[in-house]
């Protein structure tokens, strides 16, 4: 009889969750998805809810859950500014009690445990591309410190856990994902514009758009997540995971605008606070222990994005 490895994915009717969900399922997983939906929609997870192996369950991991499982993948958290300064409060919460939860569970039931940890621990970087071994340099009392300083408090307590209880941990730091069922008002740079260009809007570009982002279509990113957890025990990370191509944020505007044959003109406003002005992941770490590095041209990409945002008008 073949033995399904029961995993678990909290924040799995996000955009990156689902995904990852939809990828155990066709590797033969049984998968218990857990969404508090402040971020995530049920919207992202309807084509699952059939499959036998699936298994839906609302909670907020602010709050224990008692479960049986094998793996852990912690992706529950708001990702975009939007969402995160909306209630910066519980977004530490989330980060700090919500790891804390998924550790313990991790240690009572001896399950691989995943963190998802973002490019955000590097804040605005003084150095660039960022490595593994940069600290950062992060405001710890801006608008953003909810989520940098969260997830900086989280890769602390997966490690404290590692030494301290010998947990099976890994840390992946996630750089800019796009895709199908990105939240279409979570105020990212991609959705953003490609919302204004299919309503023929101005697109509104952010300071002189000379800024840089990379930008990694989400199958690479679920790609590099998976190959993580199934790395040798001895690799814990943290490892960067995203596209090292860099783009302005004009070029991507000019991109936009062409793929969806939009009349939209681009305006420029003012930078906000704290925003990083370059973007960048050295992903030489992720491409000598895990093999991997993405492969979708950011057209094609993009192209996906854009057909998703159409079946939502």
């Amino acid at each position: 009889m073949h033995f399904r490895k029961r995993v678990l994915v909290t924040g799995g009717a996000g955009f990156l969750g689902s995904f990852l969900c939809e990828r155990l399922l066709s590797e033969n997983c049984d998968v218990v998805c857990v969404d508090n939906f402040y971020t995530g929609t049920k919207r992202n997870i309807v084509h699952l809810l059939e499959n036998p192996y699936f298994e839906l369950v609302r909670h907020d991991i602010t709050f224990p859950l008692y479960l049986e499982v094998d793996e852990i993948y912690n992706f529950a958290c708001p990702a975009s500014p939007v969402h995160y300064q909306n209630d910066p409060v519980q977004t530490t919460k989330v980060n700090v009690h919500g790891s804390i939860n998924m550790l313990g569970l991790a240690k009572r039931t001896q399950a691989k445990i995943l963190q998802a940890s973002t490019s955000e621990v590097y804040g605005d970087p003084s150095v660039h591309p960022q490595t593994e071994d940069y600290w950062g340099n992060v405001n710890c009392v801006g608008i953003r410190s909810c989520y940098d300083e969260g997830k900086r408090c989280a890769e602390t307590l997966f490690f404290d856990y590692y030494r301290q209880h010998s947990l099976n941990i890994r840390v992946v730091r996630i750089f800019n994902t796009y895709g199908p069922r990105m939240h279409p008002n979570d105020g990212r740079v991609v959705s953003n514009f490609i919302l204004q260009a299919l309503k023929n809007e101005d697109i509104t570009v952010y300071g002189d758009g000379k800024q840089t982002r990379s930008f990694c279509y989400v199958d690479d990113m679920i790609e590099g997540v998976i190959r993580m957890m199934n790395a040798p025990d001895d690799f814990t990370g943290p490892v960067n995971l995203g596209n090292p191509q860099e783009f302005t944020i004009l070029e991507l505007a000019e991109k936009i605008i062409a793929l969806t044959r939009s009349n939209s003109k681009i305006i420029f406003k003012p930078l906000p606070e704290d925003d990083p002005l370059q973007r960048k992941p050295n992903i030489e770490l992720a491409t000598t222990k895990l093999k991997w590095k993405p492969q979708t041209q950011l057209n094609e990409g993009l192209t996906q994005a854009i057909d998703y945002f159409r079946t939502l008008q």
